[in-house]
């Protein structure tokens, strides 16, 4: 099998599960070495199920790397011992992949007007998320500056278009989208990418695990990992600066791309008109 990112160094946050876990297989099919972030060491400790060992394992089967490091990306002291950490044994980062995200666990992230929702979800979910997507890109930077290559994918959603969630999560969202347009507009110049990446439907454990009460249409859905096999396309692009501070929907580059999803469906683009 090929390993076309045997020789890159990633760091993909919030990877336990979810699309972070996503990315970080996707990743290791490559052949990449990947730092796996996040907060849960065993099984048991977080709500949902998945840890960093066990995401970093399974990047060590699929023909990767896999380091994990525990850290918490609302403190910055830790978030900046992950990139010392990264530049003492691998002297450069090429892929970063900003995924980490905090939702409040509460019955009332959704269908409840913003003024009746305590005011710490906005704090909860632009700390860890839109802040924490700053400060790593910040810290990641002067590594690919220094080589003139990079590529950061900061993974936001549709909800920075139209209504998804709450106002808080929306803004967030909205926020990562300037986030990515004014990095690109600076980093340009450095030969490093930066992109957002708008996924569909993905079937997390946590959209699964709300079963019929999902806010969302199932019937349309992808894995996590073709949000991954989206950033692997995306390092894979000699001309990946073409793409630099704009938007790409998941769906759309991997039609262009050609690539499918695990089950090798290719759903269709969220933007896209449901069909009658």
């Amino acid at each position: 099998m090929s390993r076309p990112l045997s020789d890159r160094i990633a760091v993909v946050t919030g990877a336990s599960r979810g699309i972070g876990k996503g990315a970080a297989l996707a990743l290791g099919d490559a052949g990449a070495t990947v730092y796996v972030t996040g907060r849960t060491l065993q099984e048991g400790a977080a709500p949902l199920p998945g840890t960093i060992g066990q995401t970093a394992a399974e990047v060590d089967a699929r023909g990767g790397r896999g380091i994990a490091v525990q850290c918490d990306h609302a403190d910055d002291d830790q978030v900046r011992a992950l990139f010392e950490r990264v530049q003492a044994e691998q002297g450069r980062v090429d892929i970063l992949v900003n995924n980490v995200f905090a939702l409040p666990d509460s019955e009332q992230l959704f269908g409840t007007p913003f003024w009746e929702q305590p005011l710490s979800f906005w704090d909860t979910m632009h700390r860890v998320g839109l802040r924490s997507h700053y400060v790593a890109s910040a810290l990641a930077a002067p590594m690919m500056v220094e080589r003139g290559r990079g590529l950061i994918a900061n993974i936001s959603s549709f909800g920075a278009a139209r209504y998804a969630v709450n106002v808080a999560y929306g803004v967030g969202k909205a926020g990562v989208e300037r986030l990515t347009a004014d990095t690109a507009h600076e980093l340009k110049r450095h030969g490093v990418a930066v992109v957002t990446l708008w996924p569909g439907v993905v079937r997390t454990e946590r959209i699964l695990a709300l079963g019929e009460d999902s806010p969302f249409d199932m019937s349309v859905t992808e894995s996590p990992e073709l949000t991954g096999r989206a950033v692997v396309a995306l390092a894979c692009d000699d001309a990946v600066l073409e793409h630099t501070g704009k938007r790409r929907i998941v769906a759309e580059l991997a039609e262009q791309y050609d690539f499918v999803d695990i089950d090798g469906t290719r759903p269709r683009s969220l933007r896209s008109p449901r069909p009658k």
